[in-house]
């Protein structure tokens, strides 16, 4: 496990004696996107910054999720570090630990440790006017800062419905994100809420060993087959570790193909040709015609996020499962009952629900240079920000995963060329002495009239879905309406002409 110095004061903004440390940059959180930030900052010589992390190691999503049969969507060899190639992944899609470990090992090989402040919990992030920097208030004390990062990812807080009844439910209760490992879930009956990518995941686990399981499905989702999911053999490791062009090569085939997905789902009538082809996958891994009707999406493909896995059908074909195509809707002690009737008597509820993004819960933590939370102005105008990584009025601030940046893509990859703009932003704005950048409104205002604009008839926006990419307006939060290149282009440098300057 990674193991952080203390924190040591150095150079920055003006400190008082209730500041523990004053830093040029503060990254907050150490997952995919702190490591690679810190990384990039070390990588140019800016050395005065420190990554705080609320958890006491490292990791993300991929410390937190530990629900069995927790894996990677994207394959290894795309879903990992173009500064750090890792030719021993054991499975083409990696597991949770697997990831997790490597997180922690770049951290350490990468020289990040002394920067790292373990169990450091920001409470709240405030920009100071006149002293042109951000005050951080954490669980250890105050931070000051020139610039933050806000890396701490949209996937962090559990979304657990509240439903009539399930205070009084005698039984377990967890959400996937959450998992009670202590809970044996042998012999129990087990009711599943939701049919999203993290129980297409954990149900063929559970249903091996659950004396039944019930699947409430909302929305069917549509489910593809996990292409060339298989072991890596020592053999294949080894050719990885001494040709490692090998690795590279599969890497840019991946992306390419990534390039060509993203593009069909901004183009809904490729994803309606591919819709016939999908469906006889469909019939022949569920030749049950009343099953497959339950599980038959009602939308066109790429809608909401496509599920890729191997064993999903197989599972929910077992005698121990049943699946009702209906949300649950009320506990009556034991019995968990769904909005068209139905109903199962249940040992154990785990929730499979997703989680909360509108607005990101870092937004409820952060005050703007207006005095106000940000969370306060994205409820009333939906959550925006320029190139998914600046916000105006909120100087000196970048987002990781911010608004509209998703693309199907690897979110690593993402990561990479934003950490690249924001290190690019710091060196430029440094050598020209400026103090403080705040982006134009007006940028801000007509960059996300005109996404709007060109997301009406993507797939995501016209596909008759009601996904998260959706805020409660109808408009689309999340999605990036361009081609993939598109967005390595805008973030392969800062364009200071987008900023207000102050010296």
């Amino acid at each position: 496990m990674v193991q952080a110095e203390k924190t040591k004061p150095k150079s920055g903004p003006k400190s008082s004696s209730n500041i523990i440390a004053s830093h040029q940059v503060i990254v907050i959180g150490c997952g995919h996107s702190g490591v690679i930030n810190g990384v990039k900052l070390k990588a140019n010589n800016i050395d005065d910054f420190v990554i705080l992390e609320a958890a006491d190691r490292v990791g993300g999503c991929w410390r937190d999720n530990t629900y069995p049969g927790c894996a990677c969507d994207v394959p290894s060899a795309f879903y990992s570090y173009s500064f750090r190639a890792n030719p021993n992944w054991s499975h083409t899609f990696a597991g949770q630990a697997e990831i997790r470990d490597y997180i922690e090992d770049t951290v350490n090989e990468m020289g990040l440790a002394p920067h790292l402040r373990l169990n450091t919990k920001l409470i709240q992030a405030q920009w100071l006017k006149h002293d042109k920097c951000w005050k951080l208030r954490t669980n250890k004390g105050e931070y000051r800062a020139q610039f933050v990062v806000f890396a701490t990812g949209p996937l962090t807080k559990a979304n657990t419905p509240s439903l009539p009844g399930l205070a009084e439910f005698p039984g377990e209760i967890f959400h996937s994100a959450e998992w009670n490992h202590d809970y044996d879930l042998a012999g129990k009956r087990v009711a599943v809420v939701g049919t999203g990518a993290s129980s297409a995941q954990f149900v063929p686990e559970i249903q091996k060993i659950a004396k039944h399981v019930t699947i409430f499905q909302r929305t069917a989702p549509w489910v593809l087959p996990r292409p060339f999911a298989r072991n890596i053999s020592e053999l294949e490791k080894a050719i990885n570790r001494h040709s490692p062009i090998l690795q590279y090569l599969s890497r840019r085939r991946i992306e390419l193909l990534l390039v060509a997905v993203n593009y069909a789902l901004t183009h809904p009538w490729v994803m309606n040709t591919l819709e016939p082809y999908v469906k006889r996958i469909l019939k022949k891994q569920v030749p049950d015609k009343n099953l497959r009707d339950k599980i038959t999406a009602d939308f066109t493909l790429g809608c909401k996020r496509i599920i890729f896995s191997n064993d999903y059908y197989a599972a929910i074909k077992r005698k121990n499962v049943d699946l009702i195509a209906s949300a649950l809707e009320e506990v009556k002690g034991n019995r968990v009952i769904a909005a068209n009737g139905e109903s199962a008597e249940v040992d154990a509820i785990i929730f499979g629900t997703g989680f909360e993004i509108t607005p990101p819960p870092i937004a409820t933590k952060i005050k703007s240079a207006d005095g106000h939370f940000l969370a306060e102005r994205w409820k009333s105008e939906g959550p925006q920000a320029y190139l998914g990584t600046t916000i105006y009025d909120t100087p000196n601030a970048f987002f990781m995963v911010g608004p509209n940046i998703l693309v199907y893509s690897s979110f690593i990859e993402i990561a990479e060329w934003q950490a690249a703009y924001i290190v690019d932003a710091i060196k430029s704005l440094s050598k020209r002495g400026i103090q403080q950048f705040n982006l134009l409104k007006e940028v801000s205002d007509e960059y996300n009239q005109r996404i709007q604009e060109l997301l009406t008839d993507t797939v995501w926006n016209s596909g008759g879905c009601n996904s998260y990419y959706l805020g409660e307006d109808g408009r689309n939060i999340a999605s990036w309406p361009w081609a993939i290149p598109k967005l390595k282009r805008k973030l392969s440098q800062f364009d200071l002409v987008n900023y207000q300057i102050s010296r």
